[in-house]
């Protein structure tokens, strides 16, 4: 009976207390990311999860709730897809639920969409998102999918990420669940290699996965299905026939590489790939968990030829970037990733802020700044105070952190995620180079630093 059936809602406080993560390993165990009641500023849940599965492009994401929760997230990044047929995420799917709905039930109409969703764009796969409204209400996505998955044979995906149950991390992690949950496992790949790897987190932000995708295809390292950047429903469900599934920053899905080692024995390991030194560790990490010998040794000779090649072309930016320090306002595992960018560059980081960041950024933004640097909890009112004590002279958050910047007379340089250019892989570093040139170089900064003509 349909009554009987376990739920597919995810259990919240096991998600908050993931026992992978770094700082829950010892005897002192705690949240991960506890939410606050109503601090959901900066993105709720249901952000979180739209953000993790957007970039599935031949899948249909529809939004059970009121019109407005539709633009949360929707379009807000730039994650470019190479899916040969119609990119459904450039189509903004809602049941748009009314007063009637909410006293009479809005089942019907979430099941009606659905059909017409299926009937009309032929996904591979239909995503459902539950809203605070809709989870509120009590409306039964999950008997609404199944029925939907039954009558159509396309996988219909409930994902119970409502705002209220917390911030975008934890959405992350409840789309994580709902994959595994749902697809993961549901298909046999057609054939598999000992090198098949699944990129966990890479979403592909303004193109980031295709600048180092190519020199892991090159040592014979196939991407067997990524979550989810330029990703393909047909290839997630096959993902349990992975070697290895490889953490790309994003630190929020531990909990679904976990229960992937649980359930499929695929171990796995935490990767970022900006900058020279991390996108090179990365490369050789992956090689030295598949165990090939002759992998690593063709790893080193790659990882050699790129380096050199990066390093003979950073040679005019180096004495640009002798003695200058930073500022870094942005989320999550960028707290870090990034810093480790310029410090490639040899920029000192002297401050990042550690707002939207998990426990483990924040021991790794610790560990790649030193001791001494600042990890700013509330970076609107501390970084205006942070450039004047440490005498930074570059800023590099998002576009609202710009008039700080004016108002310091100092470089700033947007790296937020709706910028347009992508700082991943070696030849990335080459793009972060050239804009943080520019902005140091920008005549503007200079101008605005000179004092006025009536002040000594």
């Amino acid at each position: 009976m349909e009554g009987l059936l376990v739920s597919s809602k995810p259990k919240i406080k096991e998600l908050l207390v993931e026992s992978a993560c770094e700082h829950n390993k010892g005897h002192k165990k705690g949240p991960c990311n506890t939410p606050t009641p109503g601090a959901t500023t900066g993105g709720c849940a249901l952000d979180g999860a739209q953000i993790a599965l957007f970039p599935f492009a031949d899948a249909a994401h529809l939004i059970h709730g009121p019109m407005s929760c539709v633009g949360g997230a929707w379009e807000t990044r730039l994650t470019p897809t190479s899916w040969p047929g119609r990119d459904l995420t450039q189509t903004g799917f809602a049941t748009d639920i009314n007063t009637n709905d909410v006293v009479f039930s809005g089942e019907k109409k979430l099941a009606e969409a659905i059909d017409h969703v299926i009937t009309h764009y032929a996904p591979e796969a239909v995503f459902v998102y539950s809203t605070c409204v809709t989870a509120l209400t009590g409306d039964d996505i999950d008997a609404v999918c199944r029925q939907g998955s039954e009558r159509h044979g396309t996988p219909c995906v409930p994902v119970h990420a409502p705002g209220f149950v917390g911030a975008k991390n934890l959405g992350s992690r409840i789309a994580g669940e709902a994959v595994l949950r749902h697809l993961i496992g549901t298909k046999e790949p057609e054939d598999t290699t000992p090198f098949d790897i699944n990129l966990i987190g890479e979403h592909n932000n303004t193109g980031e996965l295709w600048r180092y995708r190519h020199l892991l295809e090159e040592l014979g390292i196939r991407v067997r299905s990524t979550f989810s950047g330029d990703g393909r429903i047909a290839s997630i469900r096959t993902a349990h026939r992975a070697k290895l599934n490889v953490i790309v920053c994003a630190k929020s899905l531990i909990s679904m590489t976990r229960k992937m080692e649980e359930q499929y024995g695929i171990p796995w390991i935490s990767c970022s790939f900006y900058g020279m030194t991390d996108t090179s560790n990365s490369i050789l990490a992956i090689a030295e968990a598949l165990g090939d010998a002759d992998l690593i040794a063709r790893t080193r000779a790659l990882i050699a030829r790129e380096e050199a090649r990066l390093e003979e072309k950073l040679i005019p930016y180096r004495a640009v970037f002798a003695g200058k320090k930073a500022v870094l306002n942005t989320g999550g595992n960028k707290s870090w990733s990034i810093a480790s960018a310029l410090q490639d560059l040899g920029i000192e980081v002297v401050a990042t802020s550690v707002r939207k960041s998990t426990e483990a950024d924040k021991a790794k933004a610790r560990q790649y700044l030193g001791e001494d640097a600042i990890l700013m909890t509330s970076p609107a009112s501390q970084q205006a105070q942070v450039i004047d004590d440490t005498g930074a002279h570059l800023l590099l958050a998002g576009g609202r952190s710009l008039y700080t910047a004016i108002k310091k007379r100092i470089a700033f340089t947007d790296v937020n995620q709706e910028k347009k250019k992508s700082y991943g892989g070696y030849d990335g570093l080459l793009v972060l180079a050239e804009d943080l040139k520019n902005s140091l170089q920008n005549p503007v900064f200079e101008l605005v630093d000179r004092k006025a003509p009536w002040q000594k």
